[in-house]
């Protein structure tokens, strides 16, 4: 993960020179916001994918917070580009991270000050590339995802995801390869950094946000791209039994991209041909090679 170059509070720095402070608010109490993003490797060079979307994610996760990003949009677009080509990174994972720096300490954290940073580094198939091609062993965990009203769950905050930590730790330890999290009614929400969708005789499933699930950006370039195949998609609460006896499931997420899962629970699933299309255009589109690809990928100006 080590890369050259970080970008700091407006300025690039050595990654052997990248520190903060042990009295950091976000290190005790969780006080961050982040994205995950990545560019990939086309004919025009690195194309980060969905660039403004992330951005705007990662500015109404701060605002939930009550946290100021000191850096407009354009500027922050600039920085992951600028990072990119510091690493001289043709393809790679991309870490926006607005936290709480040394202050007071407390819980109170509106005296501490709000740093921004990202980070790049070389990333291949969050699952491995066999996940991608077979998929993956789920299972549901006994942990259920966190409520709306307990916190926002449609904010991707650094403490909240001491949530799916313990989903995927419980998984691993288990034998599986990633936990699907039910909501406080029982119903599925997300994987424990991902979405879920369900394929049931040619339609295509997946909780709605109100399930508790992360507004997820591949999510919904998914349900576009399922459309230009013809396929329907229908956001409605799901079982976890409608997904043991579902045609075809598969997560999606920025670091997971399209996996198709094998079994839950150990109810033999399988890779069916819907997912299979949906991961030929969505890597069509990632690399530049698709009609689409002008619209989802962005680069420097």
């Amino acid at each position: 993960m080590k890369s050259d170059k970080i970008w700091f509070d407006g300025e690039l720095i050595d990654y052997e020179d990248m520190k903060v402070h042990v009295l950091t608010h976000a290190l005790h109490y969780g006080s961050g916001v982040f994205e995950g993003i990545r560019a990939y490797d086309t004919p025009k060079g690195p194309g980060v994918f969905h660039l403004s979307d992330h951005i705007a994610r990662l500015r109404r996760s701060a605002e939930q917070y009550y946290m100021d990003i000191p850096y407009g949009d354009e500027h922050l677009a600039a920085a992951v580009h600028e990072t990119i080509a510091a690493n001289k990174l043709p393809a790679c994972y991309i870490r926006p991270l607005v936290f709480r720096g040394a202050g007071e300490m407390g819980i109170n954290p509106l005296n501490c000050p709000v740093h921004t940073m990202v980070a790049v580094w070389s990333w291949g198939a969050y699952l491995g590339d066999e996940a991608i091609k077979n998929g993956i062993r789920c299972m549901i965990s006994s942990w259920r995802r966190i409520g709306p009203n307990m916190i926002p769950a449609t904010a991707k905050a650094s403490g909240q995801y001491l949530n799916s930590q313990l989903a995927k730790i419980e998984a691993i330890k288990h034998g599986y390869q990633e936990a699907i999290l039910l909501n406080e009614q029982g119903m599925i929400a997300d994987g424990s950094g991902e979405n879920v969708f369900a394929v049931k005789d040619g339609t295509l499933y997946t909780p709605p946000i109100s399930a508790s699930c992360l507004p997820g950006i591949t999510r919904h370039a998914v349900m576009e791209m399922a459309t230009t195949l013809g396929v329907e998609t229908v956001e409605r609460d799901l079982t976890r039994a409608e997904l043991y006896f579902a045609d075809e499931v598969f997560l999606t997420g920025t670091a997971a991209e399209v996996t198709p899962v094998a079994s839950l629970d150990d109810h033999h699933i399988g890779k069916g041909p819907i997912t299979g299309k949906i991961q030929e255009i969505f890597f069509a589109v990632v690399h530049g090679e698709h009609e689409l690809s002008a619209t989802y990928l962005e680069y420097p100006a």
